[in-house]
């Protein structure tokens, strides 16, 4: 029957599986003429399947499963122009080795996998020198193992300019971009995993309006260049060395109006900007109720930091290299809510710099164990003294000369 179907060449209607009849999926994809569309009814299709022309699987209302052996990756594609839509796909292997996923694409273009839910795969997604593709509305999980040992959710491999949009990702391990650049990566969703997205060797990426809560880290950007953040979410990376937002050697980097939340670390950077004559710019962002708003590490080069909101943090700034060049760094216009000066002439600006000093906090800056007695009656007596008769010399972290002061009746 399959067989017979697989003859026309715009559409292949498989109501049911039916096994014994002698006809695979594999042998309909395998007969189907260039741009036809497979649509699967309700039921279990065994796996794998490779597609390697240009043609459509997907099923009538979303409940088809393509199921793999437990070996392997589910589904290869190897054509340019396929497209993967609105199923269930499940049962990969569990080999590193071989990255074993729902769906796999290698050395294509213009590919789409729309709208599926993968599941008990090790990788969901895994793009390797894929380009102009398109990776939208899936949900993803990976198979139920400790964090490390799970497989990531979105993978790309040397890909570039491809969209990542409207995912959902739960219980992977990472979404990764390595090698990877120019891509947009917007509207999607992820917990409980380690990485939402983990940024390596990967320079002007457009990552905009995502939502990540409840994993180690939100985003992390190494060794890349030229990306824009703008518009994400980032919450509740409250594990001992949780991250919102980090950067290691990353330069010209724009970073705008993005919620850090609830985070051990809102911010952290290591060595970035890295590269002389470039900087990184922070603008419109809200630093709330984190243990440090901005964590800095090595700070050779100077950033921007404007018309930022620090509210609620346990410390805004903190720095744990002396040998940090905090001084090249610029603040304008931002707005602490532990500023103590005024507005005598009611124009929205503090009439006195704000500055930010390390008095006992260096002692958590240094040994971050000592953050668990920060509401001890002992650290407040010690802040107070170290304020009111400095015993050391307190460490100016930063100066913003024209501070946000907060409007009455402004929230």
């Amino acid at each position: 029957m399959l067989s017979k179907l697989a003859a026309l060449p715009l559409l292949l209607l498989l109501l049911l599986p039916l096994p014994g009849m002698g006809s695979t999926l594999q042998e309909a994809i395998d007969n189907a003429a260039s741009g036809s569309i497979i649509k699967l009814g309700r039921g279990v299709y065994p796996g794998p399947v490779r597609i390697d022309k240009d043609i459509t699987l997907t099923s009538e209302d979303g409940s088809a499963i393509i199921r793999g052996p437990g070996k392997g990756s589910v589904i290869t594609i190897a054509a340019n122009h396929a497209v993967v839509s609105n199923l269930i796909v499940e049962g990969s292997g569990d080999s590193f080795q071989t990255v074993d996923a729902c769906i796999v694409v290698r050395d294509v273009r213009n590919i789409k996998v729309l709208g599926n839910t993968l599941r008990d795969c090790l990788f969901g997604v895994n793009l390797e020198n894929t380009h102009q593709s398109q990776v939208e509305g899936n949900t993803i999980s990976s198979k139920p193992f400790s964090l490390g040992l799970r497989g990531d959710g979105i993978r790309l491999w040397y890909s570039h300019t491809n969209i990542i949009r409207g995912n959902t990702t739960r219980f992977v391990r990472d979404n990764v971009f390595w090698y990877s650049s120019a891509n947009e990566i917007e509207d999607n969703t992820g917990s409980d995993s380690r990485y939402s997205l983990h940024f390596m060797y990967a320079d002007r990426n457009d990552i905009r309006f995502n939502h990540f809560q409840n994993n180690s880290v939100g985003i992390f950007l190494m060794y890349s260049q030229g990306s824009t953040v703008v518009g994400n979410v980032l919450a509740g990376a409250s594990e001992k060395f949780g991250i919102g937002l980090g950067m290691k050697e990353v330069s010209d980097c724009f970073v705008e109006n993005n919620t850090l939340l609830y985070n051990a670390n809102g911010l952290y950077l290591d060595q970035s900007p890295l590269q002389p004559g470039a900087t990184n710019r922070f603008r419109g962002n809200r630093f709330l109720y984190n243990a440090v708003a901005i964590q800095m590490h090595g700070v050779i080069l100077g950033s921007v930091y404007e018309d930022n909101r620090f509210d609620g943090n346990i410390t805004d700034i903190d720095n744990d290299s002396p040998e940090s060049k905090l001084s090249l760094n610029q603040w304008y216009r931002n707005r602490w809510d532990n500023y103590e000066g005024f507005d005598r002439n009611h124009d929205g600006f503090g009439d006195t710099p704000h500055e930010v000093y390390a008095y006992a906090d260096q002692l958590w800056g240094h040994r971050p164990a000592v953050r668990f007695f920060y509401a001890a009656p002992i650290i407040s007596v010690i802040n107070f003294m170290a304020r009111l008769m400095p015993f050391s010399e307190p460490v100016l972290l930063a100066t913003d000369p024209q501070p946000v002061v907060r409007k009455q009746n402004e929230d």
